[in-house]
């Protein structure tokens, strides 16, 4: 079993590392959070030889970041799921995925959104096409664990409204934040059009489910906000965030999912809210 060395023995940091620093892990990580739990699919997600893949899957059930389930008897087959201390991960994915974004693929710049060309904007588009895990639950509103594509479904991420709590100072000045109240005002108002037409519609922030739900009430919002403040969602579709005040918060972007769990449609970046309301409901209801 790996550990850091004797004059590291009390930091964390070289505990962790021991654990998760190698590349392989960080990426096995990933892949199992935006939902490949088995071994061949694993493979052909991440290119890596069987040999590395089996070494790394054994490290990190040693370690308690993943557990076995078997899904065949004969042969025997099993998959990777996170356990409770992988699902602890997940920040931390995000926080190297959101230095990344920032320092690495971007300017050093904090904003709340991107330009169309950008590495983020390709990722968020390459959802279309792909599903969403069908284990993923969200707290709604009603303190409920709600899956948020049951269905036909419009799921717009928003980074925060003011509403109960103050936004952070500056947050004006950070481009692409301002506009969440106006966003779901905007989806507010089409609700009845998509409820007729059987559109499940949720909005997705990374506040607390108090926070969205005394939002909720102060704007009548008909439909259930979903809290992510864990990040299942935005590690399983590694959606693109930045910080402010001392929380990692969505980026503004809106997704049409089918009856197959299937995304069918991605607008990044919203940088018109009002068109990009239309656009999200002539693809869910055309």
């Amino acid at each position: 079993m790996n550990r850091p060395p004797d004059h590291d023995d009390t930091c964390g940091i070289a505990h962790g590392a021991a654990v998760i620093g190698d590349w392989w892990n960080l990426l096995v990580l990933r892949e199992i959070a935006r939902g490949n739990h088995r071994f061949d699919t694993l493979v052909d997600a991440l290119h890596v030889s069987r040999k590395v893949l089996t070494q790394r899957l054994r490290h990190l059930t040693d370690h308690d970041v993943l557990t076995r389930r078997p899904y065949q008897h004969h042969p025997p087959r099993h998959e990777y799921l996170l356990t409770d201390r992988g699902r602890a991960l997940l920040p931390t994915l995000i926080a190297i995925q959101d230095w990344a974004d920032q320092w690495l693929l971007g300017d050093g710049a904090l904003t709340a959104t991107t330009t169309p060309d950008s590495p983020e904007a390709t990722r968020v588009h390459a959802l279309v096409g792909t599903h969403l895990p069908t284990d993923l639950r969200l707290t709604a509103t009603d303190g409920t664990p709600t899956d948020p594509a049951d269905g036909p479904t419009i799921l717009f991420t928003y980074p925060g409204t003011g509403t109960p709590a103050p936004l952070p100072t500056g947050w004006t000045d950070i481009p692409g934040a301002p506009g969440c109240t106006l966003e779901n005002r905007l989806f507010r108002d089409q609700w009845p059009t998509l409820h007729r037409a059987g559109i499940t519609l949720h909005g997705v922030s990374t506040q607390r489910t108090d926070e969205q739900a005394a939002f909720a009430a102060a704007e009548a919002i008909p439909f259930p906000l979903l809290s992510d403040t864990e990040l299942r969602l935005t590690a399983a579709l590694r959606l693109p965030t930045f910080r402010a005040g001392q929380q990692q918060r969505l980026k503004r972007l809106i997704l049409v999912i089918d009856t197959r769990r299937t995304i069918t449609h991605a607008l990044y970046p919203v940088t018109d809210i009002p068109a990009a309301v239309t656009d999200a409901l002539r693809h869910a209801t055309g």
